[in-house]
This record gives C-alpha cells, sequence and structure tokens, in this order.
C-alpha cells in the first residue's frame, strides 16, 4: 500500500507546486476583490457538482461493484458501457439547465449577490465557460475508476496537473481575453478536454476496451444505483457544507470569497497528499478483498491507514496552525493580493488547521464502508455531523467573519471522523490503535510544537539580517523542514516494530 500511496502523493504534490504556482499568478492579477470573487463562484460551482455528482459519489458507487466483477470474472466491460451512458445523459441534461439557468442557479448559490451587482454579472458570463468542465471531469471520473480497479493511479493521479497548466497558459495569454477573469475560466474548461484525452489513452495503453452503451437496467446498473443513492446524499451532505461557506461568505465583506479560497488551497494540500491518495488507494484494494471474504486483510489495510493518517497529520497541523501565516504571505502577498488579504487568509488556515487530522482520516474511514459496499453509514454519520457544522456556521460567521466558517468545518469534520471511526470499530472494520504508541506520537508532535513557536522570531530576525530579499521564504522552509525532521525522527522511534494486528 505503501508504494501506491507514494505514487499517488508524489504526483499530487507536483500538481499543487504548480497549482501554487497558478493561484500566484491569479491572486497577483485579481486580488481579493470583487473580479476574484466572481472567478471563484465560477470555478466552484462546477466543481460542487463535481464533488457531488463524479468524484465521489460515482467512486463509491461504482468502483468496488466493478472491482468486484473483474475479480469474479463477471459482466464488468458491459457494466463499465451502460454506467457511462447514463453518466453522459446526466451530464447532458444538467449542462443544458446551467447554460440556460446561470442566473437563477446563482441566485440560489449567492444570495447575497443583488440582481445589479457586477460581481454577478460577470459570475453569470464566467460560470457558461467553465461549466462544461464538469462534464469532462465526470468522464475523467469514470476512467479514473477504470483505471484504479487496476492499480493503476498515475495518470489518474497526474491528470490535475494538466489543469494549472492549461491555466497557466491562458493566464499568460489573457491580453486575447477580454480580462483575466476569462483567460482563467477558458484555461479550467480546455484542461478538462485535456485530462479525458490523457486518461483515454491511459486506459488503452492498459488494455481497458472503452465503449458507452444506451442506458439500461441491467441487474448490475441496478445495483450501482442503489449504492447511488446514499451516496448522492452524503456527497450531498458534505458539499451543503462547502456551499453554505460560499452562500455565507456572500454576505460577509467584499474579499471573503477570496481569502477564504486561498486559505483552502493551503489546506487542501495534505488533504490531497495524505487522506485523497490513501481513499484511492485504499477503495479498490477493499472492494477486491471483500470479494474474496478477507475481513482481516481489510481490517489490517484500515488500520495501516489509521496510524498513516496519525503520524503524518499531526505535524502538518501544527505547521499550518504556527507557520500559516508566513505560507501565506510568502505565497500570494504580492500585486492586488495586499496584507490584509494575507492576514485574513492566514487566520482561516489556522481555523482549518484544527480539524486536519480528522479531515484527513474521513477519507480512509469511508473507503472502508464504500469498499464493502456500504454507502449508507457514511451518509448517516455525515448527515449527523452536519447538524453542528451548520449551526457553528450561522453562530461564527457574524461574529468571526470567513475565520469561523473554517472554524465550523473543522467542527463538522471531527465529529464526522468520530463517528465514522466508533462504527468502523463496533462493526470490526479497524482494530485498536496502540494508546502507547498514539501517546507517544502526541507527544512527539508536542515538543516539535513547542522547538517550532520558540525559533520563530528568532529565524525570522537571522534571515531578514542574512537574506533581505527573500527572508521570509527563507526562513519557513528552513523551520518546516526543521519541524519536520524533528517529527520524522520521533515517530519512528514511536512506530518502531508496529504492525496492524
Amino acid at each position: 500500500m505503501l508504494g501506491k500511496l507514494g505514487t499517488v502523493s508524489g504526483l499530487t504534490l507536483l500538481s499543487r507546486i504548480f497549482g501554487f504556482l497558478r493561484d500566484v499568478v491569479l491572486a497577483a492579477a485579481l486580488g481579493a476583490g470583487p473580479v476574484a470573487d466572481a472567478f471563484m463562484l465560477a470555478f466552484r460551482l462546477p466543481n460542487h457538482f463535481r464533488a457531488l455528482l463524479a468524484e465521489g459519489a460515482f467512486n463509491a458507487a461504482f468502483l468496488p461493484g466493478y472491482a468486484a466483477l473483474s475479480a469474479s470474472g463477471g459482466p464488468a466491460r458491459r457494466f463499465g458501457a451502460e454506467v457511462l451512458g447514463w453518466l453522459l445523459l446526466a451530464n447532458l441534461v444538467l449542462l443544458a439547465v446551467a447554460l440556460s439557468q446561470t442566473g437563477w442557479v446563482l441566485s440560489l448559490l449567492a444570495p447575497g449577490l443583488g440582481a445589479e451587482d457586477p460581481t454577478r454579472a460577470l459570475a453569470i458570463t464566467l460560470t457558461r465557460i467553465t461549466f462544461p468542465y464538469l462534464m469532462c471531469m465526470s468522464v475523467v471520473a469514470y476512467l479514473g475508476a477504470l483505471l484504479n480497479s487496476r492499480d493503476r493511479f498515475a495518470a489518474t493521479a497526474a491528470a490535475p496537473i494538466l489543469l494549472n497548466l492549461c491555466m497557466l497558459a491562458t493566464l499568460w495569454a489573457a491580453p486575447l481575453f477580454p480580462g483575466v477573469a476569462q483567460a482563467a475560466a477558458v484555461g479550467v474548461t480546455l484542461s478538462g478536454v485535456a485530462q479525458v484525452v490523457l486518461l483515454a489513452m491511459a486506459a488503452t495503453r492498459a488494455g481497458i476496451a472503452l465503449g458507452v452503451a444506451p442506458p439500461r437496467l441491467s441487474p448490475e446498473t441496478k445495483a450501482f444505483f442503489r449504492r447511488l443513492g446514499p451516496a448522492v446524499l452524503a456527497a450531498g451532505a458534505l458539499q451543503i457544507s462547502v456551499l453554505a461557506d460560499t452562500v455565507l461568505a456572500t454576505f460577509l465583506p467584499a474579499g471573503s470569497l477570496s481569502t477564504l479560497y486561498y486559505a483552502d488551497r493551503l489546506y487542501q494540500l495534505p488533504i490531497g497528499l495524505i487522506g485523497v491518495a490513501l481513499g484511492t488507494v485504499l477503495l479498490p484494494d477493499i472492494g477486491r478483498r471483500a470479494g474474496l471474504g478477507d475481513a482481516d486483510g481489510m481490517r489490517r489495510a484500515l488500520d495501516r491507514a489509521a496510524m498513516v493518517c496519525l503520524a503524518t497529520g499531526l505535524p502538518m497541523a501544527v505547521l499550518m496552525a504556527l507557520l500559516g501565516d508566513w505560507a501565506v504571505e510568502v505565497l500570494f502577498r504580492r500585486g492586488a493580493f495586499d496584507a490584509e488579504a494575507a492576514q485574513a487568509s492566514a487566520a482561516i488556515l489556522a481555523a482549518y488547521a484544527l480539524g486536519l487530522v480528522p479531515a484527513l482520516s474521513v477519507r480512509s474511514l469511508v473507503a472502508g464502508f464504500h469498499g464493502r459496499g456500504d454507502t449508507r453509514t457514511p451518509l448517516t454519520a455525515l448527515m449527523l455531523a452536519a447538524i453542528p457544522n451548520l449551526g457553528l456556521k450561522l453562530a461564527l460567521a457574524p461574529v468571526l467573519g470567513a475565520a469561523g466558517l473554517a472554524l465550523a468545518t473543522s467542527a463538522g469534520m471531527a465529529v464526522y471522523a468520530g463517528l465514522l471511526w466508533v462504527l468502523s470499530r463496533r462493526r470490526g472494520h479497524a482494530g485498536a490503535l496502540p494508546r502507547g504508541r498514539v501517546t507517544g506520537l502526541l507527544g512527539t508532535t508536542a515538543m516539535m510544537a513547542a522547538a517550532v513557536l520558540a525559533l520563530k522570531a528568532p529565524l525570522r530576525a537571522a534571515a531578514e539580517a542574512a537574506l533581505p530579499g527573500g527572508a521570509l521564504a527563507a526562513a519557513l522552509i528552513a523551520l518546516g523542514l526543521l519541524g519536520l525532521a524533528l517529527q520524522a525522527a520521533g515517530s519512528a522511534l514511536c512506530l518502531r516494530g508496529w504492525r496492524p494486528a
């Protein structure tokens, strides 16, 4: 598992590096004002639907069944072609509605923008450019599931790099467009086409026969829809939280959507490197083991993933909270993105850091249920967690602004992860983690945090004296690497000789 995790994490890291470069260019060009908010709305809307209908729910319903059919010699190819037919039909209907009723959709999702607000008018134009990206990403999710079922993870993990490259290319060519925001929006849609081509080529090289069949309700497709219903509801409940941030941020001062976005980009880095990568590797693995009746193997895989989340998530959360202000300043504070915007993003990032470990854990815990064909239990847990999450958003946003939204997200994620862990333990999906080793990891993280906090001010002063031009970047890299090295040494001692029972 660790080898596959390394492949996915490495390519995800490369994608995030290009993503940060893209965001640096975006922040410098758009800043954190009305134009930036309009683009963020147009960028988020198809991504909300993608998370709802394509990646999360679709993979949960399709991949375990497809993997089990492939392992048992069942009609996997026919099943895949039928599902693709249904997927394309659903996307065509959604695309037609979105393009013809864009203003109505924005009125629902961004009610804080008045009918005469220029931000709303620009957001409508940009959304019509970006929304076809959803159909492309639905096909990418389908092709990625086929590849993952055969343990081919590289192309799927590399595909997001094309989003960043295409956006950088169109931003470079921005003088050819009516504005920078329009250039970025075109880059989004072009990247969707490029990702489809990349994964189709990878599937062909892997010997996967691609095809599409007219939508029909075969026994396998009926089972897919039975799993899809709870998975869509679960993804919908999760997206309600994300949409709530978007909706509430439109009632906050101008720039709130943008500062929330840039903080979220940093927050998503460890989630992509560890959480998403673990879920990507675990889902087909548990699906195959479920088909073979290997309960012990499934439990050991989940226990190993839980320990990886703790060992990596704890130090990342601490560094995010303590050095997040430096990271935001180094990456984004330039051009139209001023000191006030950087300070706001840093506060949001610190609030997100509190929920990082639960956010990492959720991906593998959900994969443990989905791999067994159980999409109902994660839905139940998520619905229960949504109550305090949404309540806190409404209570904290007027007081703390966008940082309150992030704090509520962290609290909701902690409740969700806790419920999933308890249910996993009760059903025998996961074993008990060794208390002594977990305590050791917590102690190591506390010592690392104390060292970073003690060195933060003097290291910045020394860096400014030695490297006036790049002092903060040098101090950030040095202190971040020192913290990770201390944590790695302590974690190696704590986990030496440990194997899942």
